[in-house]
């Protein structure tokens, strides 16, 4: 009968400038889609090369059919916010419906016989379907190029993305793709790079398949699988039916249609009735805990492999933020290990060249995490035993060479050099020192520990008789990041950060779901200690200093301004504005500004330590990261004069308003400010 179709579509795991390790990659997902009889394959965004045309370069897909290209479709709607950048490496195809010859260079003319091959806005006709193509951020746009290509009787769609993870974000990519097919019906095949790329993002699969809107394929979201292909057979059929059923296209105004190019071929074969084809499936979302154990350890994985170096090392304070560090590792173990048992014969090599022993084999991961992953113990006079046994009991659950190092000798030759030059010795403000005094003695600590870090990671394998040396991984969490509330260069400086885009409260809940997944009960403890970064002196032998009373805000109220602040666009003035009615219940417009003009005061101050943040996992949409995604300068007026100012205007009004205001009436606050 000559109308169903089998696709594929899939997730690779490119590397930039990894030419042949790419086109090993490509190569490979071609053979497993023709394995399983699909007659069209689709990749990710940029999987092979830009194209230039008239000395423009563009981003483009290539269809080619047994070694003749077809046709060249560039992207024509640029992705160039947060994380993306598109104008400064690519110009957008602004000419809709207009095609043009493209004169290909002389190296590819050999291989296919063609001087010439369409380039721009088109779309793909066989002998049996139409096809069209999207290209990444096309997709979220609000001007979408499947909306008129359904109109004008294109069934199949392609996408061909590099999309990045964020924490709770694979359902809206979903629902695109189920609404994209669900208002105009057709086939939609959706491929997505996968992993680290060298950057700080995490790129998450999620390749799927979707007929009118209905997902029928779905590939894994995090994966140390480097080639992943899913297929699907599917009716053309459905297609023409649905839309018969649910849409007029003829009603439409679009007043060109579609530049075709023409093929001989079928996607179809004429005697496929006995051929079944795949039915709805329900998608399975990870929650953000099994995100945040998944999507870092990838990305962990992908540096590790590709930096030539030979495990990770930690300092591990025996707090949320460090173990949280600690149990993305040991997750990362976890599916090593169960990667190897599943026959990857690919992560074996790369585990083996890591611990540089060609016959190794990792079955435990307590025992591959004693071979990649060393955690050290930095205490001080100002350390607890409660902090040391924590980080201990946690090593040891995980099963990493762990160590306890005192830094008390360190700091006191250091502070000795500044007393013989200048004569003065300071003091921590408990003893009577000044607040200079005081957070000058915390900054020596901290920084000492980065020293001493990055000199164990050099050493201490070299010190076992083995090769190599470790990364250093960084521990400081989005909202201190968001703060400032950190030391410029101190222990929270390292190689790269696993947690550096994740909230303090998705860390907690993440602490837990290790608990009850990987049986790591010492996590109690630590989740049950109050934050503190103990570089203050200790009362009867207790922790004085807490890092939410240092910062005189909650990390909870630190995760709404932040999602303010980045997300809504919010100053302090407009910021106070929505606070005094989200916190309204729990504090007043004089302690709402408060809370306002403090952070803005933290956060303006310390916005220079953004310059020299650790490259950190970017997992949520308020990331302070000024290094690629949020781009603000890094020197503010820390007073905030007007904006201060207005909001203490403000405050008189919602006072004022309060005391007259009728019982039921606190909504008109929103009108009278």
């Amino acid at each position: 009968m000559g109308r169903k179709v089998t696709v594929a579509t899939c997730s690779l795991n490119q590397w930039a400038l990894d030419f042949e390790g790419n086109l090993r990659r490509i190569l490979q997902s071609i053979e497993i889609a023709k394995s399983r009889g699909a007659k069209y394959r689709l990749g990710p965004e940029l999987e092979i090369r830009p194209v230039m045309h008239h000395n423009v370069r563009y981003n483009c897909r290539v269809l080619f059919l047994n070694r003749k290209i077809l046709l060249i479709r560039p992207k024509m709607q640029m992705a160039n916010n947060g994380n993306y950048r598109e104008l400064r490496w690519f110009s957008p195809w602004n000419h809709l419906r207009k095609v043009e010859d493209y004169v290909l260079p002389r190296m590819i003319q050999e291989t296919t016989g063609q001087e010439t091959v369409p380039f721009g806005d088109c779309v793909l006709s066989t002998k049996d379907t139409c096809i069209g193509t999207e290209i990444c951020a096309e997709l979220w746009s609000p001007r979408s190029p499947h909306i008129q290509m359904s109109q004008d009787g294109v069934e199949i769609f392609t996408n061909s993305s590099a999309s990045h993870h964020e924490l709770r974000k694979a359902e809206s990519r979903v629902n695109l793709i189920r609404s994209a097919t669900s208002k105009g019906g057709g086939i939609y095949l959706y491929a997505n790079q996968k992993g680290c790329d060298g950057d700080r993002v995490y790129y998450d699969g999620c390749a799927m398949v979707a007929i009118n809107g209905d997902i029928v394929a779905q590939g894994v979201q995090f994966s140390v699988n480097d080639v992943e292909v899913i297929s699907a057979t599917l009716d053309l059929e459905d297609v023409r039916s649905y839309r018969g059923r649910e849409n007029h296209p003829h009603l439409e105004s679009d007043p060109k249609p579609c530049y075709r190019v023409r093929v001989n071929f079928s996607l179809s074969d004429v005697d496929d009735v006995h051929l079944p084809v795949h039915q709805p499936v329900e998608w399975c979302f990870h929650t953000p805990e099994e995100e945040i154990s998944l999507g870092p350890a990838c990305w962990l994985w992908d540096y590790l492999r590709r930096s030539g170096q030979a495990g990770f090392l930690l300092p591990l304070s025996g707090g949320v933020d460090s173990a949280s560090s600690a149990c993305i590792v040991h997750s990362l173990c976890v599916l090593l290990c169960r990667a190897v048992e599943d026959g990857n014969t690919q992560v074996l090599d790369d585990v083996r060249r890591v611990v540089g022993d060609s016959t190794y084999r990792p079955t435990q991961p307590r025992e591959l995490c004693s071979r990649i992953f060393t955690t050290c113990y930095m205490g001080s006079e100002n350390s607890t035993e409660d902090t040391r046994t924590r980080a201990k009991d946690l090593a040891g659950e995980i099963g990493s060479t762990h160590m306890t190092i005192n830094i008390d000798l360190a700091v006191r030759s250091i502070l000795g050099i500044f007393s013989a030059v200048t004569g003065k010795w300071p003091q921590f403000g408990v003893n009577g020192g000044s607040r200079r005094e005081n957070l000058a003695l915390q900054n020596v600590q901290a920084r000492v520990r980065m020293v001493l870090a990055y000199l164990f990671a050099q050493l201490s394998l070299w010190s076992r008789g083995r090769p190599g040396g470790l990364l250093v991984l960084g521990s400081a969490n989005v909202d201190e990041s968001l703060t400032g509330y950190f030391t410029k260069y101190d222990c929270s400086s390292a190689d790269i950060n696993p947690i550096g885009g994740i909230s303090k409260a998705d860390l907690k809940n993440f602490l837990f779901y290790c608990v009850e997944t990987f049986q790591l009960s010492s996590l109690r403890g630590i989740l049950t200690a109050p934050p503190t970064a103990e570089l203050e002196p200790l009362k009867d032998g207790q922790v004085s200093q807490t890092d939410e009373a240092d910062m005189k805000m909650t990390y909870s109220e630190l995760s709404v301004i932040g999602r303010l602040r980045k997300i809504s666009m919010c100053g302090p003035f407009s910021m106070f504005c929505k606070l005094i009615h989200l916190w309204k219940d729990l504090l007043s417009p004089v302690e709402v500004a408060q809370k306002v003009k403090h952070f803005f005061w933290m956060y303006s101050v310390n916005r220079h330590k953004m310059t020299t943040l650790t490259p950190a996992y970017h997992a949520e949409s308020y990331s302070p990261d000024d290094n690629r995604f949020d781009l603000r300068p890094f020197l503010y007026d820390t007073r905030w004069g007007w904006q201060f100012r207005c909001i203490d205007s403000q405050v008189g009004v919602a006072l004022r308003w309060r005391k007259v205001a009728p019982a039921g009436a606190v909504g008109a606050i929103t009108h009278l400010i």
